[in-house]
This record gives C-alpha cells, sequence and structure tokens, in this order.
C-alpha cells in the first residue's frame, strides 16, 4: 500500500496494482525520487516526512510530493518484528 502524505493529519491512499481495475482511477509515478527505508510505527510517519523532505534538499534538490509504501500489513510487521516504510520524495 502507498500513501501521499500532502499536508500535516492528511493522506491519501493508494494500492500498488499489476494492471488498470475496471472503473478505478489509475496513476503512474514518474519523474525523480530519493529514497529511504525507515523501521517503526506508523506513528512516526510525520517526522520521516521531515526527513524525507530534508533528505532532497541535502542533495541541492527542491523537494516536492513524499510518498510511504508500506511493505507488510500491521500483523506480519509485528510477527516479523520490523515494520518496514520505503520513503520517497520526488525531487
Amino acid at each position: 500500500m502507498g500513501c501521499a502524505e500532502s499536508v500535516r493529519l492528511a493522506a491519501r491512499a493508494s494500492v500498488f496494482i499489476p494492471k488498470p481495475v475496471p472503473e478505478e482511477e489509475a496513476i503512474t509515478l514518474s519523474g525523480d525520487y530519493v529514497t529511504k527505508v525507515f523501521d517503526g510505527p506508523y506513528e512516526k510517519t510525520k517526522d520521516w516526512h521531515v526527513e524525507m523532505k530534508e533528505l532532497a534538499s541535502a542533495r541541492g534538490r527542491e523537494p516536492n510530493e513524499v510518498y510511504f509504501f508500506y511493505t507488510t500489513c500491521p500483523k506480519c510487521s509485528e510477527a516479523y518484528g520490523h515494520n518496514f516504510i520505503v520513503g520517497f520524495a520526488r525531487v
């Protein structure tokens, strides 16, 4: 599952799909991104959002949208002992 963190306390959830789904809007991410893998609870997403913008800025790029990809469901992350989340900042 992907999530676009657009404003504080607001997000748009998206599901990654291998092919178009009838009667549903499909978007494609394109462009240049910086990425980073985080490990921790969802509650830290606000901090990671700031960190992704700082990461993009540190590379001399102006950050735009920030997305997060959750690699596992909550139940699986508990079973594995990790909650890996990939941050993408469009630059």
